[in-house]
């Protein structure tokens, strides 16, 4: 409380000489850039590989010197891997080949010595397949997302009624159709119509969410039945679905990302499972904060998403930020 004036001024100032900042930091990257590599004998690329953390700060850093390379050579390359992920050939056989490729190429316009530089083929290869499997699961989420519900697929329905009774074990449904799904949070008496705006995605999440962690799931819905501070539970998992997805597309959510891919010891590569547990962690948390804020009404759910999401962002514009859910059912 005592630190929140010196945290506006901070701010203030932040956002007044921002633009200083920018302006000088781009005039003088080139001549940084030129003055480093001409007294350390180390392209970019290399600075970034062997100077900065494992994890998001290198991962960000080679992305990002991909991105604002002026060789016509080096674009010429990030086009061709942007494309291999469209296309979805970072899988299990095809990625070995063209990371090796694309460090040979690199090598070769950067002039890099492998001999002299072999952990640069590990550092680098690493980086840039964590990068272009995260664009091709992107893809594959807007795949999802954009598939609606359909009540005549067989897999869409039975998923449905498995989110039933894991959410509802000791209440059978009495129709596909009922005024019953009100009482796990959806809006009328057929939840397909709910999943309009995030399609196929929302339900996924949703079951895994009740699937994996059900005892916490169960809790979290009885969080949201309260008789005078409660949710709509499944509208809400939707929303959040929403705003996963968004954190996701727009970049935001990389610094979480990259620094779970270098965590993992089997599958370096962010895939699905991830992003449904990103998922359920911000399901998690934003019940703890809805339950802290205990509205009056459901009116004031804009106003605590809004906190919620602010706050989110905030976290994850640190770049050794890493979400965990603390849980003894975290490994599924």
């Amino acid at each position: 409380m005592y630190f929140q004036p010196l945290l506006y001024i901070s701010n203030w100032l932040r956002w007044l000489f921002s633009p200083v900042y920018i302006f000088i930091k781009k005039i003088s990257h080139p001549f940084i850039k030129w003055m480093l590599r001409r007294t350390t004998g180390l392209c970019e690329l290399q600075r970034t590989c062997y100077c900065e953390l494992s994890g998001a700060p290198r991962i960000l850093g080679v992305e990002d010197s991909l991105k604002k390379s002026k060789s016509a050579k080096v674009q010429t390359l990030v086009q061709f891997l942007d494309l291999a992920a469209k296309e979805k050939r970072f899988s299990t056989t095809g990625s070995a080949q063209i990371i090796r490729n694309t460090v040979e190429t690199i090598c070769c316009i950067k002039m890099i010595h492998l001999d002299s530089h072999q952990p640069f083929y590990k550092l680098f290869g690493e980086c840039v397949s964590i990068i272009w499997c995260l664009k091709q699961l992107l893809h594959d989420l807007e795949s999802i997302r954009t598939t609606g519900y359909d009540s005549s697929n067989a897999e869409h329905e039975k998923k449905l009624l498995e989110l039933w009774n894991l959410l509802m074990p000791m209440t059978e449904l009495e129709s596909r159709v009922s005024n019953s799904w009100k009482d796990i949070g959806f809006q009328g008496d057929d939840p397909k119509t709910d999943f309009r705006g995030m399609g196929i995605l929302g339900l996924e999440n949703l079951h895994f969410f009740a699937k994996n962690y059900p005892d916490v799931a169960l809790q979290v819905l009885s969080h949201s039945n309260h008789p005078k501070h409660g949710y709509s539970f499944a509208i809400v998992g939707i929303n959040l679905t929403h705003l996963a997805y968004n954190l996701w597309k727009d970049g935001t959510a990389k610094s979480h990302i990259y620094n779970l891919c270098c965590h993992q010891l089997q599958v370096p590569c962010p895939t699905l499972l991830h992003f449904h547990r990103f998922y359920c962690y911000l399901f998690i948390e934003f019940d703890k904060l809805w339950i802290t804020e205990k509205p009056l009404t459901i009116m004031e759910f804009g106003r605590i998403r809004s906190i919620f999401e602010n706050d989110i962002r905030l976290l994850l514009s640190n770049p050794n930020c890493l979400f965990k859910l603390n849980l003894p059912v975290e490994h599924v």
